[in-house]
C-alpha cells in the first residue's frame, strides 16, 4: 500500500469525469453478502436469478485491489437486524407476506440477522484489517449507524461504489450520500440488480440532468486512474 498526497486525479465518467483527491476519497462496498449473491441463499430463495448480482464480482474485487494499493479508505456495509429484531420496524418484518422471511431459518441460517452465515459478506470480497465493515438495518448505510462519523473523522468528500442492489441499496446509499455533500461514482459493472430494467434505470438516474445524485463510470476508468495515482506517490 502507498500513501497517496493530496492532489487531485480524474476518473472518466458520465455525465463529465470526476475529479478526486485519492486521501479524501473512500470505496464502499454495499452489501455484498452470500445471502444476496451466493445460489443457494435467500436472493434464490426468492425466485432471483443471482447470476446477474454475481457479474459485479469480478470486477468488484479488482477496483477493491487497486484501491488497497493506492491507499484509499475501504469500507463495507451489510444489511441485517440483531437477534431480537427490534432494529426491523414491523412494515419491514410483514412486507411481502413471505413464508419465510426477516428472522427465520433461510437456506444459510436466519435471514437477515446478524452473526448468521448468510449475512456474511462473501469471501472473494472479505474485508482485511483496518476496513470498517458497517452494519446496517435499513437499506441506507447513512440510517442508524456512524458512517456519517466515520467518513467525516477522515475528511472524505468522495465515495466510489460498488455493491447490490443497484436501485435498493446502493442507490439509496448513493442518495443519503448526495444529501449530505458526498460526491459519488456508481461503477455500473460493480453493481447489479436482480432485474436488468431496474438495473438500467437506476444507473440513468443517477447521472441525469447533469449528475443530479452523481457520477456512473466503469472498474476499468476508476482503477486507470487509481493507478495513476498510486504511480505519481511511488
Amino acid at each position: 500500500m502507498v500513501t497517496v498526497a493530496a492532489q487531485n486525479f480524474f476518473i472518466e465518467a458520465q455525465p463529465y469525469a470526476l475529479e478526486f483527491d485519492p486521501a479524501a476519497t473512500a470505496l464502499i462496498v454495499i452489501d455484498m453478502q452470500r445471502d444476496f449473491v451466493e445460489p443457494g441463499g435467500f436472493g434464490e430463495m426468492l425466485g432471483n436469478d443471482v447470476s446477474l448480482l454475481r457479474g459485479a464480482i469480478a470486477p468488484t474485487i479488482q477496483v477493491l485491489k487497486a484501491a488497497r494499493e493506492t491507499g484509499l479508505f475501504v469500507l463495507h456495509t451489510r444489511e441485517g437486524h440483531v437477534p431480537d429484531l427490534s432494529d426491523a420496524p414491523p412494515s419491514k418484518l410483514a412486507r411481502g407476506k413471505l413464508e419465510t422471511g426477516i428472522g427465520d431459518e433461510g437456506p444459510m441460517g436466519r435471514i437477515l440477522v446478524r452473526g448468521e452465515e448468510g449475512h456474511d459478506i462473501i469471501p472473494e470480497l472479505a474485508p482485511i484489517d483496518g476496513e470498517p465493515v458497517i452494519d446496517k438495518p435499513g437499506k441506507g448505510a447513512f440510517y442508524a449507524t456512524d458512517l456519517g462519523d466515520i467518513l467525516q473523522a477522515r475528511n472524505i468528500a468522495t465515495l466510489i461504489v460498488c455493491g447490490v442492489t443497484t436501485e435498493v441499496c446502493v442507490h439509496t446509499t448513493v442518495r443519503e450520500a448526495n444529501d449530505r455533500g458526498y460526491e459519488c461514482l456508481v461503477l455500473e459493472d460493480c453493481v447489479g440488480s436482480y432485474f436488468p430494467e431496474f438495473q438500467r434505470v437506476a444507473l440513468e438516474m443517477i447521472k441525469a440532468q447533469g449528475g443530479i445524485f452523481g457520477w456512473v463510470g466503469t472498474s476499468s476508468a476508476a482503477i486507470s486512474a487509481l493507478q495513476s495515482a498510486a504511480s505519481v506517490a511511488a
